[in-house]
């Protein structure tokens, strides 16, 4: 037995059983055997007699002049030597000195690798590459760095497009560790300057041909990844994957006038007014809803873009934030580490009426029915033959054409009501058996999955495990003995 503290500082006392003790014995010991015994008390020069190779090349850690022992010990037990690093890891050796770069300490978006091992994109001792890389952040897949974990720009469609830029090397427009404001694209995506500056560095705004392209309108101050993918497209232009269609058919006089003193002019009075002349069932849908959303009352254009954008129905940033910037609430679940997926990664939309609706909390269907149509045995979603995607809900929303492969859906083997989570479970209310005009016990998927996000696995209600005690809450006879 080994006393403990655990996480609320009481004592408490556990066995070091069997499972303890294999767990200790597979895990790696950072402490390579050195080949030949050496004294404790070595220096670094002993130690350059066979590692001159580290202190030499283009590019040399500047650790190397501290000595070999700033960063690595010498343990010598009986005729053994041992050498490790002075710390745990070697993540936490490097941000000794490089304190600026450890993301416990940062605010915003760390680069993946950053988290777990610096050594993932270094060399600790050096490199023919700046910043001891192990490759360079250019080339090919072969030679590029960043390639090895970001597969951009490499399998463009035939009648696609990549650009240029991605020949000059990823350093051109991204600096790796750069970070700061959450949500902020310069940011999140370690851009060397917030577009549209950097995208000017090389495609000035005055150019006669990028004039023509644009119909003579004021791009040189748009943000030009609303309507460009930055790194390749399946279309032309680097143009983003789904296109509003006046602006793909360059009928731009069809919502603009020419340009007044460098500023956009449109064809009717604001944003609203020109949308509904060809969505007027959008405008009517708003306002006659049962159930009205305050965000859909103002300008389209307040979420969505009305040219292109990444995601499908064009919103203005990815579908998830563009609701999370005004549904703080809901913004606070993502804080849990188990998300759904259709609410932190698809979209609101794929759940909820983003225009107003007939349900309480603009849900798409009533109670279970909007669980089952992506989980019932019955989903079937339908795939469009033009566009590839599948839709669900009665053609109402869009869904890429792998999202039911790519995140797994499970499909909920049910009959007669019953089946989840084990056979003969009832998944919606139980019937009283001597008055089946009664209320047994009621039941929905939300009696025991939480609908947006949950700190343990499988969004079990109230963020509770998944086991006997959960399942006591109802079934209190598990608790008898």
């Amino acid at each position: 037995m080994r006393r403990t503290v655990n996480p609320s500082g009481k004592f408490g006392e556990i066995a070091l059983g069997i499972p303890a003790l294999v767990l200790m014995l597979v895990l790696p010991v950072r402490a390579d055997i050195h080949p030949v015994p050496l004294d404790k008390n070595t220096d670094a020069a002993k130690c350059l007699e066979c590692h001159g190779d580290k202190a030499q090349g283009k590019h040399v850690h500047t650790a190397i002049s501290t000595g070999c022992l700033s960063c690595h010990e010498i343990r010598v037990n009986r005729d053994v030597t041992r050498v490790k690093l002075i710390t745990t890891s070697p993540a936490s050796l490097c941000f000794t000195c490089h304190a600026d770069k450890n993301p416990a300490d940062i605010k915003g978006v760390v680069h993946a690798p950053a988290r777990r091992d610096c050594l993932k994109c270094h060399d600790p001792h050096e490199s023919d590459n700046e910043f001891q890389l192990l490759k360079a952040p250019e080339g090919d897949q072969k030679t590029n760095l960043c390639l090895e974990c970001h597969n951009i720009g490499v399998n463009v469609p035939e009648k696609g497009s990549r650009h240029a830029a991605l020949d000059m090397g990823c350093e051109t427009c991204h600096k790796t560790h750069k970070t700061g404001e959450k949500e902020n694209q310069e940011f999140d995506y370690h851009l060397t300057k917030p577009t549209p500056a950097l995208c000017i560095d090389c495609h000035d705004p005055k150019d006669e041909a990028l004039q023509k392209a644009h119909q003579n309108q004021p791009f040189g101050t748009a943000n030009c990844i609303e309507c460009h993918d930055p790194h390749q497209s399946a279309l032309p232009k680097l143009m983003a994957k789904y296109v509003h269609p006046p602006f793909a058919d360059k009928q731009c006089e069809v919502c603009h006038e020419p340009a007044k003193d460098g500023k956009v002019v449109l064809t009717q009075p604001d944003a609203k007014s020109l949308c509904v002349m060809c969505h007027d069932e959008k405008a009517k849908a708003i306002e006659s809803a049962k159930v009205q959303h305050p965000g859909a009352a103002g300008d389209c254009t307040d979420c969505h873009t009305p040219h292109a954008s990444k995601y499908i129905a064009l919103p203005k940033t990815n579908p998830v934030d563009i609701c999370l910037g005004c549904h703080a609430d809901i913004a606070d679940l993502a804080k849990k580490p188990v998300h759904h997926q259709p609410a932190f990664q698809q979209g609101c939309g794929t759940c909820h009426e983003p225009h107003g609706g007939e349900r309480e909390k603009l849900l798409r269907a009533d109670g279970n029915n909007l669980c089952l149509d992506c989980h019932g045995p019955d989903s079937t979603p339908q795939q469009d033959k033009t566009t590839g995607l599948y839709k669900i809900f009665n053609g109402k929303v869009s869904l890429p054409d792998d999202y039911f492969t790519k995140n797994k859906v499970p499909i909920l083997p049910l009959r007669y009501g019953k089946g989840h989570p084990v056979m003969g479970h009832p998944v919606s209310d139980v019937p009283d058996p001597t008055d089946p005009s009664k209320v047994f016990a009621k039941i929905s998927c939300l009696t025991c999955h939480q609908p947006h996000s949950s700190a343990y696995p499988n969004l079990i209600a109230k963020d509770q495990q998944n086991n006997t005690q959960f399942c006591a809450t109802c079934h209190k006879d598990l608790t008898k003995r």
